[in-house]
C-alpha cells in the first residue's frame, strides 16, 4: 500500500508530544521539573526580594545577580506551565503563534542569561584585576548600558529566528517531538527550503554563546593568573573560594548550552536524551544561580532566614 503524504499550509496550531520515547513516565518526570522549577522560583524569587532592599547589596556583582533572578524566572515561566501540561494532562495543541511566542522568550532568555554571566565574569576581572578602579569603571551608569546592551542584543538576534519562521508555508507535519518550542525542533517540520534558518540558528548561536564563552574564559585566566601573583595565602583563597563557584555554573551552564544546540543539528543522540538535556539546560541553572550565588552571601543567608521565619511564625 502506497504510503500518503500529508503537508500542511500554514497550520495555525502544532502538538507537542513531550520526551519521544519516554512517554510513559513523563507524568513522573514532570513532578522532578516541577521541584526544579520551585526551587529556582523560590531562590531567584528571594533574590529580588532581598537585594533591591538591602543597601550593602546595592554592588554590581549582585546588581547583575538580580538581572539574572529575573531572567531564570522569566525562563521557569515561560517552560515549566505548558511542558507540566503535555507531562500530567496530555494538554498537547499549542496555537502556532504562541509556539513562536514561547520560542522567542526562551532563546531570548537563554541569550540574556549568557550575557550577565558575561559581565559577571568582567565584574569579577576588574574586581580582581583592578580593584582600585572598580567602582570608577562599573559605574551605576556604565550597568544600566550593559544590561541594556545584554537585553536588545538577545532580543533583536533572537528575534529574527520567528520571523524566518514566519516567512514558511508548507509543513509536512505539525507534531513537534520536544517538551517546549525549540528552534530547530520547529524548523524541521517545514517541507521547504529551511537553509536560510539552519544557517542564522547557527550564526545567532555562536554570536551569544559563542562570543560569551570565548570572553568569559579569557576573562577567568587573566583573574587566576592575577590571583597566582598574590602574596598573601589568604587573599588567594578568597579570590578562588569566589571564582570556583562562578566557573561551576559558567561550565554547568555552556557544556549543556552546547550538547543542546550541536546535538540537534549534527549528532546522532536518541531524541529522548537530547530533550531531557535540553530541559535539564533550562531548568537546572536557574535553580543552582540563587545557591551558588546567593547562600555564600552573609546578609543573603541572613535575610532569606528572616523571610522564611516570619512565613513560618505567619502560618502558626
Amino acid at each position: 500500500m502506497a504510503s500518503i503524504n500529508t503537508s500542511y499550509l500554514d497550520p495555525t496550531t502544532v502538538t507537542l508530544i513531550g520526551i519521544p520515547g519516554l512517554e510513559h513516565v513523563q507524568f513522573w518526570i514532570g513532578f522532578s521539573f516541577l521541584v526544579v522549577c520551585l526551587v529556582a522560583l523560590v531562590g531567584n524569587i528571594i533574590l529580588l526580594i532581598i537585594i533591591p532592599s538591602e543597601r550593602s547589596l546595592h554592588q554590581p556583582m549582585y546588581i547583575f545577580l538580580a538581572v539574572l533572578a529575573a531572567t531564570d524566572v522569566g525562563l521557569c515561566v515561560a517552560i515549566a506551565p505548558k511542558m507540566l501540561a503535555i507531562f500530567w494532562f496530555g494538554s498537547c495543541s499549542m496555537a502556532f503563534d504562541a509556539c513562536l511566542t514561547q520560542l522567542f522568550f526562551i532563546h531570548t532568555l537563554q541569550g540574556m542569561e549568557s550575557g550577565i554571566l558575561l559581565a559577571m565574569a568582567f565584574d569579577r576581572y576588574i574586581a580582581i584585576c583592578n580593584p582600585l578602579r572598580h567602582t570608577s569603571i562599573l559605574t551605576p551608569f556604565v550597568l544600566v548600558i550593559m544590561v541594556l546592551v545584554v537585553a536588545i542584543r538577545a532580543t533583536v538576534l533572537v528575534g529574527v529566528l520567528p520571523v524566518l519562521i514566519k516567512r514558511l508555508h508548507l509543513f509536512h507535519s505539525i507534531v513537534i517531538a520536544h517538551s517546549y518550542c525549540e528552534h530547530m525542533a520547529v524548523v524541521k517540520l517545514a517541507a521547504e527550503d529551511i537553509q536560510v534558518n539552519k544557517t542564522c540558528g547557527l550564526l545567532v548561536g555562536f554570536t551569544i554563546l559563542g562570543f560569551d564563552m570565548i570572553f568569559i574564559l579569557i576573562s577567568y585566566i587573566l583573574i587566576f593568573q592575577a590571583v597566582f601573583r598574590l602574596h598573601q595565602k589568604e587573599a588567594q583563597l578568597k579570590a578562588f573560594n569566589t571564582c570556583t563557584a562562578h566557573i561551576f555554573v559558567f561550565l554547568e551552564f555552556y557544556l549543556l548550552a552546547f550538547f543542546s544546540f550541536f546535538s540537534h543539528r549534527f549528532g546522532h543522540v536518541a531524541p529522548s536524551t537530547h530533550i531531557l538535556v535540553s530541559t535539564i539546560y533550562l531548568l537546572v541553572p536557574p535553580a543552582l544561580n540563587p545557591i551558588v550565588y546567593g547562600v555564600k552571601n552573609k546578609v543573603i543567608r541572613k535575610r532569606a532566614a528572616q523571610i522564611f521565619l516570619l512565613n513560618h511564625r505567619s502560618l502558626q
